[in-house]
This record gives C-alpha cells, structure tokens and sequence, in this order.
C-alpha cells in the first residue's frame, strides 16, 4: 500500500503533460498569504499565458458578501520547490470584476512607478533583509526559549552555533534551499541576535521583482514552518524587554550611485529620504513604533540621521562604499512585516522621482 508521502512525491511528469500553478495572494490583512491551484494543459513559463482567475473576497476581508468575487491576474512564474517537476508557484496581485485594483494591491501602484521612464533608467536594484521569528505552535514563545521563560541575554545566538544557540536551522536551511530551487535569488541566512529569530536576504533584484521574490519566498517559509508545526511571525517586536526586533532592512542602489562619483548621489539621495521620513515610517509597518526606539540598533522613529558603518542610524553606508566611493546604502527603519511592493516603490519615488 502506498504510503502518503509517496503519493505526495508522484512525480507526474511520469504519466500526464498536465501541471499544478499554485496561485498565491496577499489576504485582507495585508500580510496574509493564500494560494489554491489550478491543473494546467501543459508547462507555462510566461505569467501573461496563464489565465486569470477569481477567489471568494468576502471569505478573505477584500469584498462585501452580495459582490465577492475577487480576479487574480498572474504576475510572475517560481518554479514549486513542493510538488516540483514542472509545476510551479503563481504570484498574483487583485482586481475587481471591472479590472480596477482593490485598495489591497500595492503591487499595481509600485508597478507604475518601475515601469515611470526615469526609475526604469536607473535600474534600482533592492537586496532585503527579511527578519522573522520562529514560535512554537500551541504556546505562540520563540522556538528554544523554555515555555513562559527567557533564555540567557543576548550575545552568543548572533550566527550562533549549537543546540544552546540554534533553534530551527533545519526550517531555515530548507527555506534557503527551497527558495534556490524556486528562481528566487535569495543571497543568504544568518542566525540573528535574539534566539528563534533569523535572517533571509533576497536580492540584488531590480525593480518590482523584489517585491515578488519576497512575497514567494515568506510564502515558501510559511509553506515549510506549515509541514514543521512551528509557527512563523513577522512582529517587528515579538517580545517586549530587552531583546532585538525584527525589521526588514532595505538595501539601495541605482546606476547613479553604482558608478564612479557615486557617494556623492547617495549623500542627495539620503538627504531626499530625510525631507519624507514621516511618509516613510507611515508606510514601513505596522508596530514599527515598538522596534524603533533608538536601543537594540535601531534609530528613534521620530529621528532620521544616517552615518557610515552606524547600525543606529536611520540609513546606514558601509565603510567600503565610502572608501571606493560608490555603491548601495541601506535604509534600516523598514519592519519586518513591511509590504516589499510598497517600500521598494517609494523609495524610488523619493529619490529618483523626487516627490517632496
């Protein structure tokens, strides 16, 4: 008799030409992921040859009950690291019957400001810094930390090694893996500094891109904490006291600053971000307030300063980009459970486009 996990590993292409798309979306909370899929004829690899399709908005809190339906429109193509063979994982944004966005697709307006002339000019390339914490399922506490305890202070779980230091690496090396093998370009991991929580990068990505390898790469994440029975949060600060938040640090560049005089544009660039800081923590996360406190290497919120090689500044420069004169800066305030459409959109339309 077959047993369930042979049967989830069938691989089909033994048998039919037929595919799974799973279609993914962003939920009424705006952080919500959900998915259903479809069987396609056969392989599909541009998003546009897919068809659209639609989902119960009101079960999703994006549509009244008396006029529910909600249409995806496929966006981009991964490659699914769960069924594999040629099956892949759908990222879609949502429209009304009509074909007008509903007020939760951010990726629609951030798409805009890419496709604007002078950003598709600078070719702004992204490389995000995803924060998480891992939580036991049934009590909602850090994985590894002893239930209603705290475990020593922080300092030895930072890129820590050891059962005393490391909670979850096998969910995070699957993720690391799983993500590779979706077409994500996810650049690395890292143990962070309060234990259970860790680190994923995505990038460098150009443009709207970012925001979808993001948004499919936490979709693979919760997939994989799903099958693991451990709970995945995105809580900019999961525990009060003295112990790091989770942000989602976001790095910047364009062909301005990537070239020779390039510090010299970062330093305008930075200075665009200062005159918008209100705009921008408005948009960064919810519960942004509990992680930016000017403790636990982060600015106040009310503040924006930047500083080469300062992790408690609101915009960090490395101290080799000042030295070669070029590059990328990294702005620090983003939260963790930040929308990647809305921050990477804006901070284009701040420094390239100019909005005050």
């Amino acid at each position: 008799m077959a047993l369930l996990t042979d049967l989830i590993n069938l691989n089909l292409s033994d048998t039919t030409e037929k595919v799974i798309a799973e279609y993914i979306w962003i939920g009424g909370s705006g952080m919500d992921l959900r998915s259903k899929a479809k069987t396609l004829s056969g392989p599909v690899t541009d998003p546009s040859k897919l068809p659209k399709w639609n989902y119960d908005g009101s079960s999703t809190g994006q549509a009244p009950g008396e006029d529910s339906e909600v249409i995806l429109y496929p966006q981009a193509i991964f490659k699914d690291p769960f069924r594999r063979g040629n099956n892949i994982l759908v990222m879609c944004d949502a429209y009304t019957p009509a074909g007008e966005p509903i007020p939760t697709n951010k990726r629609h307006s951030a798409a805009k400001i890419f496709s604007h002339p002078e950003v598709a000019a600078e070719e702004p390339w992204y490389g995000i810094e995803q924060e998480y914490t891992l939580l036991q399922k049934d009590v909602k506490w850090p994985l590894g930390w002893p239930q209603g305890g705290y475990p020593g202070p922080q300092g030895p779980y930072y890129c820590g090694i050891g059962a005393d230091k490391a909670f979850g690496r096998d969910i995070v090396d699957a993720h690391y893996k799983a993500c590779l093998y979706a077409g994500i370009n996810i650049s690395g991991i890292n143990g962070e500094v309060m234990p259970g929580q860790w680190e994923f990068q995505v990038g460098p990505s150009v443009g709207i891109s970012a925001g979808d390898e993001l948004w499919v790469a936490r979709y693979i994440l919760e997939r994989i904490t799903e099958i693991a029975g451990v709970v995945v949060s995105f809580d900019p600060k999961p525990i009060v006291g003295d112990w790091n938040g989770a942000g989602a640090h976001t790095n910047y560049s364009t062909k301005s600053t990537r070239k020779e005089g390039g510090f010299e544009v970062i330093k305008k660039l930075i200075e665009k971000l200062g005159h918008r800081h209100k705009e921008h923590i408005a948009a960064y996360g919810e519960g942004n307030e509990r992680r930016l406190t000017g403790r636990h290497e982060t600015a106040d919120i009310n503040t924006f300063k930047w500083g080469v090689a300062d992790r408690g500044a609101s915009i960090r420069v490395g101290r080799d980009i000042e030295k070669e004169g070029k590059g990328y800066f990294e702005d620090r305030r983003p939260a963790s459970n930040m929308d990647p459409y809305v921050v990477t959109s804006m901070i284009a339309e701040t420094t390239i486009l100019g909005k005050q």
